[in-house]
């Protein structure tokens, strides 16, 4: 004879509701949190309705970066003249990386305060949302990543500053898009000096020879379609020579996935 089913005890939680519980909970904390720290914008920190956007203003002020654009370079074109096209730049002087996407123009406004807090103000928090707005600008390129590089600093800058901004958003896209992200790829073996007011050939020069694929990450480097992250692409000079290195070191092909990019006139 079968024994009877057992009943539940009603002061036992059923299935499923610790889950909700939870959220519960998790949901009255973030109301919490919001009456005591209202929300405010990533970029000038006015007060807003939602945690981690822009106020319109702000946002407003965003010079995003969307189609048409340069498939090689991914800098914006005035007019549409059809999908696949180069600007004169790339065709010139084309780059070491295949492909570059970034997510807005760098200039004065909210794309260069987003960057500089996280660069300069130990910002970290602002790696999630500026990831996530990379992923969605870099879509195309993700789609076929087999992992994440981010640009190293060196040791000895990486222990000054304490935090690698690349590596952060790198993370940051990871979790949005589930590539692998691999921050041992490539390392910074030279210990350039700051590429602020130098030329275009002036940095060129100060990071050749500064990265190299390390001999025990070059089995994971072998055929593999890597995007390379930083924050900010001006000159391309790091970028060509961080991608260089990957290329060396085995990677198929090389990407370049940033939060903002400078913008030249032709």
């Amino acid at each position: 004879m079968h024994a009877p089913f057992a009943e539940a005890d009603p002061r036992q939680p059923q299935a499923g509701a610790w889950p909700r519980l939870a959220g519960a909970i998790a949901s009255l904390g973030r109301i919490a949190l919001d009456a005591i720290y209202p929300p405010t914008c990533l970029a000038c920190r006015a007060a807003i309705a939602e945690t981690g956007a822009l106020c319109p203003e702000c946002w407003r002020r965003m010079r995003f970066i969307e189609r048409p654009f340069c498939e090689r370079l991914g800098t914006p074109f005035e007019q549409d003249l059809g999908p696949g096209l180069l600007s004169p730049q790339a065709i010139a002087d084309p780059p070491v990386f295949a492909r570059a996407r970034a997510v807005a123009r760098f200039e004065d406004g909210p794309a260069r305060q987003l960057v500089h807090r996280l660069k300069y103000s130990d910002r970290g928090e602002l790696a999630k949302p500026m990831g996530r707005w990379m992923a969605r600008a870099g879509a195309d390129i993700l789609a076929g990543a087999d992992a994440l590089a981010p640009v190293p600093l060196h040791a000895l800058r990486l222990w000054t500053r304490r935090f690698n901004q690349a590596a952060a958003l790198a993370h940051a896209v990871a979790r949005e898009t589930g590539a692998p992200c691999e921050p041992f790829l490539l390392t910074r073996v030279k210990a350039t000096q700051s590429q602020v007011g130098l030329s275009r050939a002036q940095r060129a020069e100060n990071v050749q020879g500064a990265f190299r694929a390390p001999a025990a990450a070059q089995a994971r480097l072998k055929g593999r379609r890597i995007v390379l992250v930083d924050d900010v692409l001006t000159s391309g000079a790091t970028a060509n020579a961080a991608a260089r290195a990957l290329l060396r070191g085995g990677a198929a092909q090389v990407d370049l996935l940033v939060f903002a990019r400078v913008v030249t006139s032709p």
